[in-house]
């Protein structure tokens, strides 16, 4: 590959460009070559309206695909849990690497943990799923919360509880730890507490599908399981017709026997955002070899959710 330096397309939130810094020091060292960070504003960074409102489905990587398209980027950087389930043909996921701690965290006043929060106590959270889940949790455990929807930025969202507007506020644990903030959790929420967002944790590295060196040399940032396992979460994201604000939640995860890993779990949840009523699955299967035996496991499940009245739980449905 020639010296010349490769743009990397990103959004401008500090989290984006946190995440976004660290792939580029990994593209860096695989490939020798200097790489530059490229700031877009997308629509989803500059609204202020709810997900939900807006479509939620592909709100912060619209602008970063457009640039990808028009050659004004190489390749991008996204939270693998925002990109729609639907592939451009034109665009490929050359990496998806290793998955950070996929779990939602609290961070809560006077270092709460989430059963400690007083009744009534009032938890901000932009995502549906998160409102489902945390008041099923409560409904089924005596525990009296309120659920706000907010938006924003990290900043933003701890800021509630700083000031006192919120008793807490739920957060994506990879998010902060790539922005170095890890330490201000106060409550690690188990994922049979909150199961997270299809994605949650992992990163998608994509590039056109034209540029076959730069997708050999992004291949070398790519962890098969991590693959395996998101791509079984979004293929029952997207058997259930939802958007990514929907209130959709799904983990795969590997189950090994010692140092030999054997299968791998799909859970799935969709509830109402009240957390009166809920469908949870899981199933369990042989480690996917392919794309198309992850995504399988996904449709799997999702036949077995829609089964038990998954589809008329959600708010939003994609179209």
């Amino acid at each position: 590959m020639s010296e010349k330096a490769l743009r990397l397309g990103t959004r401008r939130s500090k989290l984006a460009m946190a995440q976004s810094g660290q792939v580029a020091e990994t593209v860096r060292e695989v490939t020798g070559r200097p790489v530059e960070l490229v700031e877009i504003t997308t629509y989803g960074d500059v609204s202020r309206e709810a997900l939900a409102q807006i479509g939620g489905t592909g709100v912060f990587v619209t602008a970063l695909r457009d640039a990808l398209l028009k050659g004004e980027v190489d390749f991008a950087v996204h939270s693998l849990k925002d990109l729609p389930t639907a592939q451009p043909e034109e665009l490929v996921l050359a990496a998806v690497p290793v998955r950070e701690d996929p779990r939602d965290v609290i961070v809560a006043r006077d270092a709460l943990k989430f059963t400690d929060l007083p009744r009534g106590a009032r938890i901000g959270t932009g995502a549906p799923r998160r409102m489902a889940q945390l008041n099923a949790y409560a409904r089924a455990h005596g525990l009296d919360i309120e659920t706000v929807p907010i938006r924003g930025n990290v900043d933003t969202r701890i800021r509630y509880v700083r000031d006192g507007e919120l008793d807490a506020v739920v957060l994506a644990a990879a998010g902060l730890n790539r922005i170095g903030r890890i330490d201000e959790v106060t409550d690690f929420l188990s994922v049979d507490t909150v199961l997270p967002a299809p994605g949650q944790g992992a990163l998608a590295i994509e590039c056109a599908a034209d540029n076959a060196e730069l997708i050999a040399a992004l291949g070398a940032l790519d962890d098969p399981f991590t693959r395996a396992a998101v791509t079984a979460e979004r293929s029952l994201l997207a058997a259930l017709e939802a958007g990514c604000s929907a209130p959709v939640g799904a983990l795969a995860d590997l189950l090994a026997d010692g140092q030999i890993v054997k299968e791998m779990r799909l859970r799935g949840v969709v509830g109402t955002t009240d957390g009166t009523r809920m469908v949870q699955l899981s199933t369990t299967g042989p480690v996917p070899q392919t794309h198309d035996q992850a995504w399988a496991l996904g449709r799997e499940l999702a036949t077995e959710m829609l089964a038990q009245g998954a589809a008329g739980l959600m708010g939003e449905r994609a179209h």
